[in-house]
């Protein structure tokens, strides 16, 4: 039985698990649930995923398969990332490069961010390096940004 009172406590104390979380409404939150949804589909064993605010660093959506991991706080982090690398290419003179996208590798995970061509948002998710490699996981980011932002065809 679905209890909306009760899935709305379980949200205060974390992000649901399993679940695609909107947190935009308008013409673009389609396209950008159609983005984490394209990730769940070729990735089942996405640990966690989502589409980020460059500018704000505020989640415009997110998915977890794990209560403990939290995208939200996460791509804040990972926003501030983004513009740190910015303002380095700025400070050394190559202001016209551009960050196309950001590895984090750790002993057991594989982070990846991409950026949308427009700059102002970036898709980001996270496997387990025993489920996925690197490239699958470019591969599959690739078509989610394709879905984010169709201009993305490379």
């Amino acid at each position: 039985m679905k209890i909306p009172f009760l899935k709305q406590l379980q949200r205060l104390t974390g992000p649901a698990a399993n679940e695609v979380v909107l947190a935009t409404t308008g013409p673009e939150s389609a396209a950008i649930e159609h983005a984490i949804r394209h990730l769940l589909a070729e990735l089942p064993d996405l640990l966690m995923a989502a589409v980020v605010d460059v500018a704000s660093g505020k989640p415009l959506a997110t998915y977890t398969a794990d209560v403990a991991l939290r995208p939200g706080t996460v791509a804040g982090f990972n926003a501030e990332a983004v513009r740190q690398v910015r303002a380095a290419l700025v400070a050394q003179g190559t202001p016209q490069e551009q960050v196309e996208e950001m590895l984090f590798t750790l002993p057991s995970q594989l982070h990846l961010l991409r950026l949308a061509p427009s700059g102002r948002m970036f898709v980001y998710l996270a496997v387990d390096r025993r489920d996925t490699n690197l490239g699958i996981a470019r591969e599959v980011m690739r078509g989610g940004m394709q879905r984010l932002e169709p201009s993305a065809a490379e």
